[in-house]
């Protein structure tokens, strides 16, 4: 087990043998923040078109921040864009942003070179089909299809976007009895994720988020044994040390065995006492409002 400092310098591809020595890692990444980072970094780009620049900006970033994951050993990454609230935020966000954003997956040629030099598979999962299906914004779901065919052959990572991922129990419901209709059994889980991800997935490895404390948009894929992340900065802002500091952690630090009460030494048993009094009036998890935004404490 090599010290935090020593595997923060190591070459990024033996960074990723330990990661992949592991076991196939899925990683849940949703990007949240793009908006705060895009003004707080970026207003000198707005010009005449604040969406316009947004979605440039903000595809590049994408881009770089799911090359350092693959870089560094893992190979799949869910990535929930959004779910129903996107609806509630008024037409122009929705279309610019939201639809648009789906659109650009398959028409954008960053993202396009991106897919063929990492070799990455692109696919949706969600209701997006149900929701998006005769409404103004049903032809996102042809540019979605476009990029899904475009891709399918590659090989070398997967890259899901969640899309109306945020209530799926009755997606689930529907495909268990397409699935007993065909099959004239109950499906097991390996079947339903085949179906709702279009092919089997090992369960999520980690999930790193920002903001309040929230995991989600991970239908049958979490199991409570998922490591949770969560950065003090928006997502684009990530680096590599911060990654890798996850992945430490991932790999390392949560894998130690707990160790026997009973033969710990008296200062051991000492120090623990006055950590866990110092700390039992705090939790991880609460925060503070500043300028109207959640801080953690």
């Amino acid at each position: 087990m090599p010290t935090l400092e020593a595997f923060l310098q190591l070459p990024t591809d033996e960074v990723a043998a330990l990661v992949k020595a592991s076991g196939e890692k899925v990683c849940v990444f949703p990007i949240n923040g793009t908006r705060r980072w895009f003004m707080l970094e970026h207003a000198d780009a707005i010009q005449n078109d604040f969406f316009s620049a947004y979605m440039d900006l903000s595809i590049q970033n994408h881009i770089e921040l799911c090359a350092m994951l693959f870089e560094h050993g893992i190979e799949t990454i869910l990535a929930p864009v959004f779910g129903r609230e996107l609806l509630r935020r008024g037409d122009e966000y929705t279309q610019r942003v939201g639809i648009e954003g789906l659109i650009r997956t398959a028409t954008d040629k960053n993202y396009r070179a991106f897919f063929e030099r990492f070799n990455v598979k692109i696919r949706f999962y969600g209701d997006y089909r149900n929701v998006l299906t005769d409404t103004p914004h049903e032809g996102a779901l042809q540019s979605m299809d476009e990029v899904v065919e475009a891709t399918k052959s590659n090989s070398r990572f997967r890259l899901y976007f969640g899309v109306f991922a945020d209530e799926s129990s009755e997606t689930v419901a529907r495909l268990s009895v397409e699935n007993f209709r065909a099959e004239g059994k109950i499906p097991d889980k390996t079947a339903l994720v085949k179906q709702y991800y279009g092919e089997e997935l090992p369960p999520v490895s980690l999930f790193i988020g920002f903001d309040k404390f929230s995991a989600f948009d991970m239908p049958l894929l979490s199991t409570g044994e998922e490591d949770l992340y969560f950065s003090h900065s928006p997502s684009p802002y990530m680096t590599a040390r911060q990654l890798r500091s996850i992945l430490y952690d991932h790999l390392y630090t949560r894998r130690a065995p707990e160790p026997d009460y009973a033969k710990l030494p008296p200062d051991a048993l000492n120090e623990l006492r006055e950590y866990y009094r110092r700390r039992k009036d705090s939790a991880f998890g609460v925060g503070k409002l500043k300028f109207g935004l959640w801080f953690p404490e």
